[in-house]
């Protein structure tokens, strides 16, 4: 955690972004010829981009095709990745295109599967159910520039500098975007919150 950032509830996952050195190596490897190399880059990244893609588009099958989507357009592409960018910021890119046209050619709002587990009564579990969804909605709900944002920082686990790496903007902006989301979500969900 980088200091004078409020610690969250979110775990900060097992994703390490400090390897582009490593990640560079690995492209370079597969430019080269050497189609195994790119194995290890799609282990270190595919559950941080899973998670995007299924916050982006509610839908497990429609996260995991868009995962497994933008690794094969990343590995076709990889002619075109720049070593003086982040590879995470680059897939990632990619990721966000591939949901956006997945997004575009079917209706906008598919719920998520049932994921709950019994834990309480059947009240409980509906009311914890109907929370889950209302928040789900409420962040596809979002302008996509602050469900961006809102995704990678609680979903992805990504600092503010890696967020404003990943999509182009300054940290101050990431920021700025990150507090008008978390004001339009509580807004959003105050009646469930009480």
């Amino acid at each position: 955690m980088n200091s004078g950032e409020a610690p969250t509830n979110f775990s900060p996952g097992d994703v390490y972004y400090s390897q582009n050195a490593e990640d560079v190596v690995l492209v370079q490897r597969c430019l080269a010829g050497d189609q195994a190399a790119f194995e290890p880059l799609v282990r270190r990244y595919q559950r941080v981009l899973f998670n995007v893609a299924l916050r982006i588009l509610g839908d497990y099958a429609a996260a995991d095709d868009a995962t497994q989507n933008a690794f094969i357009s990343g590995y076709s592409k990889l002619a075109s990745f720049d070593p003086s960018r982040r590879f995470f910021s680059w897939i990632y890119r990619i990721l966000v295109n591939e949901c956006l046209n997945d997004r575009r050619s079917r209706r906008p709002f598919e719920p998520l599967g049932a994921e709950t587990t019994t834990v309480g009564s059947p009240a409980e579990d509906l009311e914890t159910l109907e929370r889950r969804r209302a928040v789900q909605a409420a962040i596809r709900d979002l302008p996509p520039d602050y469900r961006e944002v809102v995704v990678l920082r609680h979903f992805g686990g990504l600092s503010y500098d890696e967020i404003a790496d990943a999509v182009g903007v300054p940290a101050k902006t990431v920021k700025s975007r990150l507090h008008t989301a978390r004001e339009r979500l509580l807004a959003s969900l105050e009646v469930i919150l009480k």
